[in-house]
């Protein structure tokens, strides 16, 4: 039947273990009420008046720590685990103001009708061992000014077991009932706020952002090796036995560029696993001539001409406009074939421009897709621009970034 369902429903008992959670978690707060404060107040005051400030401070000692970030991830769970997680989007710990507040206000309902529940729940056994032994001696309980409550013995008193068994269900019906209102006052307390809402959806974006960074750091670091392995370990088996030497550069070039690959492959695997510590750092424009270098053992004639200095551009430029240079010659090598390229870096006070320009070659001269996506997105995020397509017959791109009085 509907009306005896909350007798064996396991939400009833998960509520009634949730109770007594908050009773037990009252105790440290009603010994501070009964014991510390009453002892040391009455040289001052009377032992009422100690008692009361005893109670006003408890309340004041509760309500201070159920702002303890400690404290509100202990309800989140209990409210979870206990309550049937009726809010599965609240965040353990609020991080806002108002977020924490309601986190607070729901702990001390929480203690408050712990407390009131508990002492019931322990009170109800003792009462019906008591109501079954009146039944024979008389005796019910002792009042405070050292009375005795009695009753007839026998059947006269047989009720009394009974009418405390029926309050052990009236109890378990009282403990369905809060645990539901305090179901929903979690629903409103510990639900997100709109601006909760906002400050996830922004460290979500945030995080979609650092990813398809990570992605375009793999794209062009791996990318860019690969294509250096693939030319020189197909020059290296073309002259395997007539030059040995060029063998031996090339089957070291291939070395080299799978050592940097394999670093930014560590380097990025080290972000998504939040590993800060013996991560390698970035390589940025201050590495340019050994990008180049590198290009060049792959059979590719790089011509270089920088003016400005390079270790004078903001680190987060040198670090983008490097990348952008590398996936300018990996496409270079990957789509034009072994043609001259052409690299211009020219920095001043207030910005900086780069050239990479190449005849089209033998390839397909196709250089669309994800690479010059992320070539433009990187110039984007520096507040600077890129063009990239046919100039004639050559392939160019060309970013300009400023900063400072450039912009």
């Amino acid at each position: 039947m509907r009306v005896l369902r909350p007798l064996t429903s396991k939400a009833t008992y998960r509520r009634w273990v949730y109770l007594v959670l908050g009773g037990a978690i009252s105790v440290p707060y009603l010994l501070f009420s009964a014991v510390a404060v009453p002892s040391l107040l009455p040289f001052v005051t009377t032992l009422e008046r100690a008692t009361l400030i005893g109670g006003g401070l408890t309340v004041l000692v509760l309500a201070g720590t159920a702002f303890l970030p400690a404290v509100h991830v202990l309800e989140s769970t209990a409210v979870r685990e206990l309550l049937d997680d009726p809010v599965p989007d609240a965040p353990a710990k609020p991080r806002t103001r108002p977020g924490r507040r309601r986190a607070a206000v729901m702990f001390v309902l929480h203690v408050v009708a712990g407390f009131v529940v508990s002492f019931f729940s322990l009170a109800a056994p003792v009462a019906i061992g008591v109501s079954i032994s009146a039944v024979f001696t008389g005796h019910l309980l002792q009042t405070a000014e050292g009375g005795e409550v009695t009753v007839p013995t026998g059947w006269a008193s047989a009720w009394l077991p009974v009418a405390f068994a029926v309050g052990v269900v009236l109890l378990i019906y009282a403990v369905r009932a809060t645990g539901g209102g305090l179901r929903r006052a979690a629903v409103r307390l510990l639900g997100m706020t709109a601006a909760d809402r906002i400050a996830q959806l922004e460290r979500r974006t945030g995080q979609l952002a650092e990813r398809n960074r990570l992605a375009r750091e793999l794209h062009d670091s791996v990318g860019h090796a690969l294509s250096v392995v693939t030319v020189q370990a197909g020059a290296a088996r073309r002259t395997l036995r007539t030059d040995p030497g060029f063998t031996e550069r090339a089957l070291g070039a291939i070395e080299e560029s799978a050592r940097t690959a394999l670093d930014d492959l560590d380097h990025v695997l080290g972000l998504l696993r939040e590993e800060a510590a013996g991560r390698a750092p970035q390589p940025a424009l201050t590495e340019l001539e050994t990008l180049l270098e590198t290009t060049r053992l792959a059979g590719t004639d790089v011509t270089a001409e920088i003016s400005g200095d390079l270790a004078a551009v903001p680190a987060v430029v040198s670090r983008e406009v490097y990348r952008i240079l590398q996936e300018c010659l990996t496409n270079a090598v990957r789509h034009a074939g072994r043609v001259p390229v052409t690299v211009v870096v020219d920095v001043t006070a207030h910005g900086l421009v780069a050239r990479v320009a190449n005849p089209l070659g033998t390839g397909t001269g196709h250089r669309g897709g994800r690479g010059l996506r992320g070539m433009t997105e990187r110039a984007g995020v520096l507040g600077g621009e890129l063009s990239a397509g046919r100039v004639d017959e050559r392939w160019e791109v060309v970013v300009r970034v400023p900063w400072g009085s450039g912009r």
